[in-house]
């Protein structure tokens, strides 16, 4: 299984992601849900809803992680974001960054 391209805490290595997913962390979490096929607008949304914004945003990392081959869990998922959601979400995005929101998943025959 693969990691995570840089660390949790490695939040100052993008300082753009950094400082729009400390001011408006339902942009981030709304492009996060794009690139793995979701509705930005919907998941952006979701984001600021107390526990539903946990759960939305655990699950969108957990699409992100099972795109990219790196181990972990929901139950995971739902603490980070609950205790480091803007350095989750940043971490998340950095991951994600250069991923083409439109590219359909190829078929495998």
């Amino acid at each position: 299984m693969g990691e995570w391209g840089s660390g949790l805490f490695a939040c100052f290595s993008d300082f753009g992601i950094c400082i729009i997913t400390y001011f408006v962390p339902c942009v981030t979490a709304g492009k996060n849900a794009a690139t793995v096929g979701e509705s930005c607008f919907l998941y952006g949304c979701l984001s600021i809803l107390g526990p539903v914004g946990i759960w939305s945003r655990a699950k969108i990392r957990g699409k992100i992680r099972s795109k990219k081959g790196i181990e972990g869990g929901f139950g995971m998922d739902c603490l980070l974001h609950w205790f480091c959601g803007v350095c989750a979400l940043c971490q998340e995005a950095r991951e994600m960054k250069g991923a083409d929101v439109s590219a359909q998943p190829m078929a495998r025959e």
